[in-house]
């Protein structure tokens, strides 16, 4: 697989990387451990080198099992982490990036991982309480100390990401990014350009919804997270079924599949986006991973802009207390 450049630093990936957040976290009846950490090695076999997972999921047995599967492959890959929620009793429970906790965090992972270094570590959502600045200070310590090597941000708005970067250097904003979650496009990207910041589309196949196998009557498990997203109730699947039917369109004519195209339309927007699709099942991964050779040209792009530029999708992609956490 072919990699791309995030930011100006010198962190360099595979041009598709692997969201590690399902394997055990948020979307139904997890897989066992033992099939989670051949997945994860599956997609080092072919070709993928970032993994993207956080405290936060699970909580904590992400890291784990992310540690544990990366483990024999750990000089060959880049592994991305998170901070910035407070966990009580295995839940999340508000924001929070004090420089303390920030780095009582980073211990925890580094042991959680097994590593000694954090390869790319993220502020995983702003903290209105907390200046960024000072954010960055904590982060900028901890790579003087060796603890990590890349600072990233999530979900942050365009003051924050320039705030930031003026204390340490941001390699990479990681933020929900694709075919129809497309509100980075007006100010964010811009920015990023400016300031030489690679960016890390989190659900670039819109939670699954993209792949077009979801219809207005999809059950999800009781446990699984999108049973309280507004995107994903059956009117909204219903009304945005029309975007699922746009990319079948264009993926017969490409002898592709339409998460083929959705990861393809994302990698040719710049040469620094690197989509992070996760999967628990090994079709997936090798269907994913073979978007990177799809071409688009930019006759096939123009079209799909026009047609999809006539579609308003349906449905808030949060609900208004978890919107709130964001910086868009």
């Amino acid at each position: 697989m072919k990699t791309r450049k995030l930011g100006n630093n010198g962190l360099e990936v595979s041009a598709m990387g692997f969201g590690c957040m399902g394997l055990d976290f948020a979307y139904g009846q997890a897989p066992s451990k033992q099939d989670a950490i051949a997945i994860v090695r599956a997609a080092v076999e072919q070709g993928v080198t970032f993994f993207d997972t956080a405290e936060v999921y699970g909580p904590y047995t992400n890291e784990v099992i992310v540690g544990e599967a990366l483990a024999p492959f750990r000089n060959e890959v880049v592994i991305a982490t998170k901070f910035g929620f407070n966990i009580n009793d295995g839940k999340m429970v508000g924001v929070n990036s004090r420089p303390e906790h920030i780095k009582q965090v980073v211990e925890a992972s580094l042991k959680r991982l097994n590593v000694e270094v954090i390869d790319l570590l993220y502020q995983h959502r702003v903290d209105p309480a907390v200046p960024i600045e000072d954010v960055a200070g904590a982060v900028k310590e901890l790579i003087a100390e060796g603890k990590v090597k890349y600072f990233g941000l999530s979900e942050a708005g365009v003051q924050t990401i320039r705030k930031a970067h003026a204390v340490q250097p941001v390699s990479v904003l990681q933020s929900e990014y694709s075919l129809w979650e497309r509100r980075l496009e007006a100010e964010v990207i811009p920015v990023l350009e400016e300031l030489g910041i690679g960016l890390v589309p989190y659900s670039p196949l819109g939670r699954g919804f993209l792949t077009g196998k979801m219809t207005a009557d999809t059950k999800f498990e009781s446990n699984d997270f999108r049973n309280v997203l507004p995107r994903f109730t059956p009117e909204a699947l219903k009304a945005n079924q029309i975007l699922v039917d746009l990319l079948t369109q264009v993926a017969q004519q490409k002898n592709a599949t339409p998460a083929q195209i959705a990861l393809a339309w994302l990698l040719t927007q710049k040469p620094w986006i690197v989509p992070i699709p996760g999967t628990t099942k090994l079709h997936r991964l090798s269907e994913n991973n073979g978007a990177e050779k799809v071409v688009l040209t930019a006759d096939d792009l123009r079209e799909i802009d026009r047609a999809a530029s006539a579609i308003e999708v349906a449905g808030e992609r949060y609900p208004e207390q978890m919107q709130k956490m964001t910086g868009l």
